[in-house]
């Protein structure tokens, strides 16, 4: 099953990223990973929260603008050659990846997961699955 990302869209200008956590941080909103893009005027925080809702509704509240969107998270083995055995499987089956970032979970060292957005979620996430690959819940992000 997928997961859901939060994008948070951002002024490029000092302070505004740290406004965006310290509403988290004051709403116990726990951030698994988070990937920071920008350009010229404005930047886009993606993150992986424990409670998606309730973080959507804080950043609202709190006038972000912010949206969803479905992404996948696949546990690799932390070791050298681990990310390149799991894109060699999205290779195989033609996933085209848009972009992706990585975290790791408190309670294991030797995983690491990689969030990745694709072209075709649902059809990258039955192909991943067919060849073997845990998927993460949302429920499991909570958990990690």
């Amino acid at each position: 099953m997928s997961i859901k990302q939060i994008s948070v869209f951002l002024e490029n200008k000092p302070g505004t990223l740290q406004k965006m956590t310290s509403v988290l941080a004051a709403s116990q909103i726990d951030m698994r990973a988070l990937s920071l893009a920008e350009t010229k005027d404005f930047g886009i925080a993606r993150i992986i929260v424990d409670d998606v809702l309730y973080a959507m509704n804080v950043l609202k509240d709190n006038n972000f603008i912010a949206s969803l969107t479905s992404v996948l998270a696949v546990p690799v083995a932390n070791e050298p050659g681990g990310l390149d055995k799991l894109l060699q499987i999205f290779a195989q089956e033609e996933v085209n990846i848009e972009y992706m970032y990585s975290f790791f979970g408190a309670k294991r060292n030797d995983t690491a997961y990689m969030v990745f957005r694709t072209s075709n979620t649902k059809a990258s996430e039955a192909k991943l699955k067919s060849k073997g690959l845990r998927v993460l819940t949302q429920e499991e992000i909570a958990e990690i």
